[in-house]
């Protein structure tokens, strides 16, 4: 069967956003990402309330993504990734996030999500493309006849995980790892395309 390869973007591929966002406001609850909160809506309700409180808007967390790039060596690991095998990156990211980044990444196949703001920026809400999206993806894939091997590092991956003929954590917390035995944990980009790819 054809395989193909389902990867998380933050923190697998480039930075976490909110982290860098975090660093960059000052604002420390910011730094909470799916690695600390499995509950991904109750994660976003507070972050939309706290650049609400602090006058933040969507251009303001768009100037700091300009800055990011992707992380060491990832540029290489998803282009020989690529040159062996079909690549999707399902991420509970926002389009309004995503460009700058994909575009360093030489565009891949990016299914994600959308973040809603008013004309003045002001985030307002977010718009999920299917709950429990990253999953269903998968269990797409497989029904159509591919094999699917997926990588991602924090609790909204674990279904991704769980759904594909092999799962992979990559560079993830401990809490996650204890959690998810299951999983091969690996720390390098030469381990995760050995497990990706064998």
């Amino acid at each position: 069967m054809p395989r193909i390869v389902c990867l998380d973007l933050e923190g697998v591929l480039v930075p976490e956003v909110w982290i860098a966002f975090a660093e960059k406001t000052g604002i420390p609850e910011l730094r909470r990402t799916t690695r600390d909160e499995p509950d991904y809506d109750k994660l976003m309700r507070g972050r939309i309330e706290i650049l609400e409180r602090h006058e933040l808007t969507l251009p303001d967390i768009q100037a700091v993504i300009a800055t990011l790039r992707p992380l060491d060596g990832a540029l290489e690991f998803l282009d020989e990734l690529r040159a062996n095998t079909q690549v999707l990156i399902l991420s509970d990211t926002f389009y309004q996030f995503a460009q700058p980044l994909m575009r360093q990444l030489g565009w891949p196949t990016l299914f994600c999500h959308d973040l809603l703001a008013d004309e003045r920026g002001r985030v307002t809400g977010y718009r999920l493309r299917i709950a429990d999206g990253k999953k269903k993806a998968v269990e797409a894939l497989r029904a159509l006849g591919f094999t699917v091997h997926a990588a991602g590092d924090s609790y909204n991956d674990t279904a991704m995980l769980g759904a594909a003929d092999r799962g992979v954590l990559f560079s993830c917390p401990d809490n996650v790892a204890r959690e998810f035995p299951q999983f091969r944990r690996t720390e390098r980009y030469a381990d995760l395309m050995d497990a990706l790819m064998s």
